[in-house]
């Protein structure tokens, strides 16, 4: 496309997201919800309809490594910290473990950092191992399911198969002693061996109040149409090119990086969020794993999220109408982007800014502190309260065993 059509494009395209800016502000007040069950779950109050015992093991499989490293505490995987403090002032917690629905064991298996801030997964499953002996030792009712009344946060980009590698994870498998648990996992991908059945996915932690603490005015023009800041290629872990992102994001460089009407780079400036804010699409492409917290902070924003990420499972699917708020790009068409979202309709637009304007859309994604009704601790806790009552089958005949303990690693097995 010569440059001459590039600068037409460029006006058009800049009065219509004048127009669009126009009309969301009109219809600010409106901030429409889909009926159905879409819409209901996000209100749904798990207060009464479930009772969690949580273990009091030692700290050093939790706390006192948070201490030890308070980045835990602001990293993308910090939702093991604070759901395991949210679920101890929780109204649905019991002390009375006779009385409990489900069980939950607070390790924080990410809260191992190098100097650069990434966990380190290859003690985490030592450690998980080693939580889990303990309370199969010390209370009775790990041995009643072998688990599967019990549910774990696994953060780790590849959840409980607790590496950062895709084919390691996937060599590797989940943990065996978790086969019968419940995973709240960040990584969801259809038809993987790092996701089983009955898992919640949930959204990354990002921050709160770094993400309030951006909010710009809502009269303010989104005057960017694609925004994305990030890598494209990975050369230090993939230096032949291709396999980082499946070469999705190389794609988006290779054919857009010349494209006006889209703003990337590899830069990630201070006004990152704010940026965001003045977007109309920002791209969610996957890395090494499908998931970011760029989900998190497009639906926050106001910002259509643009998911490129084959077979990905979105954050409380159930709870939260991604069809209807974002867009959803194969792998195999980012060649075609600009088309494909230059061709939506702008009542389509719109509607995806009103449903994203919604408050509860927003707080649904964020783990707030003090927690808020609706936010992303209510939808764990909604998520564990439709899997119940459990099936009498989860509970084992006296004697009976169905996990593995020697299976695995054999580092694996060696104690923590």
């Amino acid at each position: 496309m010569d440059k001459a059509t590039w600068v037409l494009l460029l006006c058009f395209y800049s009065f219509l997201i004048g127009n669009l800016r126009a009309q969301e502000i009109e219809q600010s007040e409106r901030a429409e919800r889909i009926s159905g069950a879409a819409g209901d779950v996000l209100e749904d109050n798990p207060v009464g309809r479930l009772k969690v015992y949580v273990y009091g093991i030692p700290s050093k499989y939790n706390t006192k490594r948070v201490k030890k490293d308070p980045r835990c505490l602001t990293h993308m995987f910090a939702a093991e910290v604070f759901m395991h403090r949210f679920l101890l002032k929780s109204p649905v917690r019991t002390k009375n473990p006779e009385e409990a629905d489900w069980f939950f064991v607070p390790v924080y298996t990410t809260c191992d950092l190098t100097p650069n801030g990434l966990p380190l997964p290859f003690k985490s499953p030592r450690m998980m191992r080693s939580a889990i002996q303990l309370v199969a030792l010390k209370w009775p009712y790990w041995n009643r399911t072998e688990g599967a009344d019990h549910f774990f946060v696994t953060p780790h980009d590849f959840g409980a198969c607790f590496h950062y590698q895709e084919e390691k994870a996937i060599e590797r498998g989940i943990l065996p002693l978790l086969q019968r648990a419940t995973l709240v996992q960040t990584f969801g991908q259809r038809n993987h061996v790092c996701l089983k059945e009955g898992s919640i996915t949930i959204p990354p932690y990002a921050p709160p109040q770094k993400i309030w603490a951006h909010i710009i005015p809502p009269e303010t023009p989104r005057s960017i149409f694609v925004y994305f800041r990030g890598l494209f290629y990975d050369v230090g872990n993939d230096p032949e090119g291709g396999y980082y992102a499946r070469g999705a994001r190389a794609s988006v460089w290779e054919n857009f990086k010349d494209n006006p009407l889209f703003d990337i780079s590899t830069e990630h400036p201070a006004t990152y969020y704010e940026d965001m804010q003045r977007a109309v699409f920002c791209l969610c492409p996957l890395g090494w794993a499908p998931w970011s917290p760029r989900l998190v902070e497009a639906v926050v924003f106001g910002c259509i999220p643009v998911i490129i990420a084959d077979d990905i499972v979105l954050p409380f699917a159930d709870a939260i109408p991604w069809e209807e708020i974002g867009v959803f790009v194969a792998e195999e068409d980012v060649p075609k982007l600009d088309t494909i979202l230059t061709s939506i309709p702008t009542e389509v637009i719109l509607r995806k800014q009103r449903l994203l304007a919604n408050p509860t859309m927003k707080q649904a994604m964020l783990f707030p502190q003090p927690a808020n009704p609706g936010d992303a601790f209510h939808q764990i806790l909604n998520g564990l309260a439709r899997k119940l009552p459990h099936d009498r089958s989860v509970y084992l005949k006296a004697g009976q065993k169905v996990l593995n303990w020697t299976a695995g690693p054999v580092g694996d097995l060696k104690p923590w």
